[in-house]
């Protein structure tokens, strides 16, 4: 099987369940117990925090560790918002993960906010001029995913909080597709806050993490013992904050080259596709994307039909984002990006680790432009 589905996925490294076996046996202790137990769980967690912190450019202090993308979301949104509400107003953008387009939502349904969700182009670039033209000195937040989880498109996050910086607005950028992938230092991109997921890097589901800025007030989603120096409550996941931490350094340190070696991968996948499948096209911009993502539109054929195929011929991949997943919409980022929903019920998206092999891209290419000309052949 060539598994080619990371964006829904990462396999866990073995170097992740290393690191957090320790956690999960001797270690095992409530890090907020004064015993040695406790106190040796308190460690741990000090490590993972300073961990994390290294590969953000932050203090450790700045670091809330979460259940994931979609909590660390949740709370950055809300936290920031309901924290210093100012004028109520939420800028973000029309392509967002559902878990940042759901939590501005209930925002603008429960607690009086106004949302604008600004347009993107055909290659799913966030409006600049738009975007500029929506923040104001009162707006409460502005979020706006580092790269999308669908087709792979990179937005221009330093310039988007150079312009949150101008009018004064704090940014949140949803990083968990761009960890391991593209830079993640807080001060260079700019960001007041960055959502981070550890089973895109390598560790198990159920763990992530959350920077945000000291200066930011955050009021917390999760009541209770105050954890987290009361940001995020809830008896901590040791072993879970170890292996996202671990994950991440281990992703950033393998980045530099593994990302130039990935963009090659995906440029002939791109390629080998394209010139074989003349209709077809890619979603997302062509060279401003994710080094480790290449997504398509066969126009006239069932993407469904066409994962089905692949699958069959040893290939795992999907049509979008897992959170949609068993839904008959159209994907609503390729909707935003203005495809046809017809046309947007083509979709497939490849998407790769580190350790993919050129060989195995390469029978993957094969296999895309054989699946789809059988798709074909059987629907005439």
């Amino acid at each position: 099987m060539i598994y080619l589905d990371a964006a829904a996925t990462a396999p866990v490294r073995r170097e992740v369940l290393e690191a957090m076996w320790p956690a999960l046996t001797q270690d095992f202790g409530n890090p907020s117990s004064h015993h040695t137990v406790g106190e040796a769980a308190a460690r741990a967690l000090g490590y993972a925090r300073t961990t994390a912190a290294s590969v953000l450019g932050c203090r450790a202090g700045e670091i809330v560790f979460t259940s994931g993308g979609t909590e660390s979301n949740n709370l950055a949104i809300k936290g920031i918002s309901l924290a210093m509400p100012r004028d109520r107003h939420v800028v973000t953008s029309a392509v967002e993960h559902p878990s940042v387009l759901e939590a501005t939502d209930y925002l603008e349904r429960f607690h009086g906010f106004r949302v604008t969700r600004v347009g993107v182009d055909a290659d799913g670039v966030v409006d600049l001029a738009r975007l500029a033209g929506a923040l104001t000195a009162g707006t409460t937040l502005c979020t706006v995913m580092y790269a999308n989880n669908e087709v792979g498109t990179i937005q221009p996050v330093a310039r988007i909080a150079e312009l949150c910086r101008e009018a004064g607005v704090p940014f949140h950028t949803d990083a968990v597709q761009a960890a391991g992938w593209l830079p993640l230092d807080a001060a260079a991109l700019g960001a007041d806050a960055i959502s981070i997921s550890g089973h895109k890097l390598g560790a198990p589901k159920g763990c992530g993490l959350l920077y945000v800025a000291g200066r930011l007030p955050l009021e917390p989603v999760l009541h209770g013992g105050g954890q987290e120096r009361g940001r995020r409550s809830g008896t901590e996941n040791v072993a879970g904050a170890v292996g996202v931490a671990t994950a991440l350094k281990l992703a950033e340190a393998e980045r530099p080259e593994s990302a130039d070696r990935l963009r090659g991968y995906r440029d002939y996948l791109i390629d080998a596709v394209l010139k074989a499948v003349p209709d077809a096209f890619v979603t997302g911009h062509r060279t401003e994307r994710l080094p480790a993502s290449a997504s398509f539109c066969f126009p006239g054929t069932s993407g469904e039909a066409v994962l089905l195929e692949l699958e069959r011929r040893g290939v795992v991949c999907s049509s979008g984002s897992a959170c949609a997943a068993g839904s008959d919409e159209p994907s609503a980022v390729l909707l935003a990006m203005g495809i046809a929903p017809d046309v947007a019920r083509t979709a497939v998206r490849l998407t790769f680790t580190s350790a993919v092999k050129e060989a195995e891209i390469a029978l993957a290419a094969r296999s895309v432009v054989s699946a789809v000309q059988s798709v074909r052949s059987l629907a005439r």
